[in-house]
């Protein structure tokens, strides 16, 4: 593990040890060349807010991808507790690496000056799908036939959003120099 990815995790201050543990753990003795750390929280439905972390660290042969999520106290001291998780993807069965930049007022923009307000990076290594369905139609208004459905199946193993306006104008930049190293682990994996 390389001391800017411990740093970065140190940084976040979300149970650092345990998330430095276990991408240390899924990269074994790999160098890192790129990573990205994600601290976020979320607003369950009972209005407790839950942290959770994601790292994502490339090395020359693989994507780790570790999750952590912190779960409310559930014991008589009232302490929280922390699942973490972490796979380890061959650059090679990366099936799609896509980015959504999301650009305030494109009139604007300026390639290579201008930043996205707002990214979305999806990375699918195919074992997680979401699945659209919608009822079939023949065109004919009046037709009461059973046509079945038609849909669309989408690689969804991670999406992660980041915005300037909630994580800052740094972590815009680190994800887009992430997606443009796993674009290019990828694209060598697969030749």
């Amino acid at each position: 593990m390389t001391e800017d990815l411990r740093a970065a995790i140190e940084r976040s201050g979300y149970y650092p040890g345990l998330v430095t543990d276990a991408v240390a753990t899924a990269l074994g003795q790999e160098p890192v060349t790129a990573f990205f750390v994600h601290h976020d929280a979320i607003f369950d439905p009972g209005m407790e807010v839950r942290r959770h972390m994601t790292v994502l660290a490339l090395t020359p042969t693989r994507l780790v991808y570790s999750h952590t999520d912190e779960h409310p106290a559930d014991d008589p001291q009232g302490r929280p507790r922390a699942e973490t998780s972490t796979e380890a993807i061959r650059s090679s069965r990366v099936t799609s690496v896509s980015l959504t930049r999301v650009v305030p007022d494109p009139a604007t923009y300026v390639a290579g000056v201008t930043m996205p307000s707002e990214v979305i990076l999806t990375i699918g290594w195919n074992v997680l799908s979401h699945v659209e369905l919608e009822p079939a139609h023949c065109g004919d208004e009046t037709c009461e036939a059973d046509h079945g459905y038609l849909g669309t199946i989408t690689a969804d193993d991670l999406t992660l959003r980041v915005s300037e306006a909630a994580d800052g104008e740094d972590a815009v930049r680190q994800v887009l120099q992430f997606s443009t190293a796993l674009n290019d682990a990828t694209a060598r994996a697969g030749s």
